[in-house]
């Protein structure tokens, strides 16, 4: 049997605290659907630290200039791994939130459509960027949020989720594109 590597076993067990400090809703917000509630991770310093790390660190030395983030979620940790990665951030909204001219990008839900928003000048040809959310699932959001920084010039580096629910294959609408997953369920 061979001797696992310390490192890895370090972070496995750091993996292992940051699902503990999901809590699992059943039937939210409809029946059959088990909601990943991450309120007790943001309230814990030490699970939070832990998190932004994990979705930093695959993009430590990829020259990231700017952060995407999708809302609302996605603001919160947008913005701790812009920071740890020393660069700046740029908000994707829902419509009618941004003051200044927009780019808007409608995408497919299960039962109907929804938009989100970008400035248009957010971003620019020259500009390399790491999407983040905090939970991929079919992948709707995130490719919308790609297309529009994408349509804007920019090219995408990654993108970085902290919950991944990997039976709805939400990677696979992301291709071509790397992503980075902390949590896979």
């Amino acid at each position: 049997m061979a001797i696992p590597e310390p490192r890895a076993t370090a972070e496995r067990t750091m993996i292992k605290h940051l699902e503990t400090l999901i809590r699992e809703i059943p039937d939210f917000p409809k029946p059959g659907v088990m909601f990943k509630d991450i309120t007790p991770l943001l309230a814990n310093a030490s699970g939070l630290a832990l998190a932004v790390e994990f979705m930093a660190n695959p993009y430590r030395n990829a020259h990231v200039d700017l952060v995407v983030g999708a809302e609302s979620r996605g603001f919160i940790f947008g913005t701790a791994i812009a920071q740890a990665l020393n660069c700046g951030f740029i908000p994707v909204r829902k419509p009618g939130k941004l003051p200044y001219e927009r780019k808007s990008m409608q995408y497919q839900l299960e039962y109907g459509t929804d938009t989100v928003e970008i400035h248009a000048d957010a971003v620019a040809g020259h500009h390399r960027v790491l999407m983040v959310d905090d939970l991929l699932a079919t992948g709707g959001t995130m490719k919308a949020c790609c297309d529009l920084v994408q349509g804007l010039g920019a090219e995408i580096l990654g993108v970085t989720v902290l919950i991944e629910l990997a039976m709805l294959n939400g990677r696979d609408r992301l291709a071509p594109h790397d992503v980075a997953s902390v949590l896979v369920y």
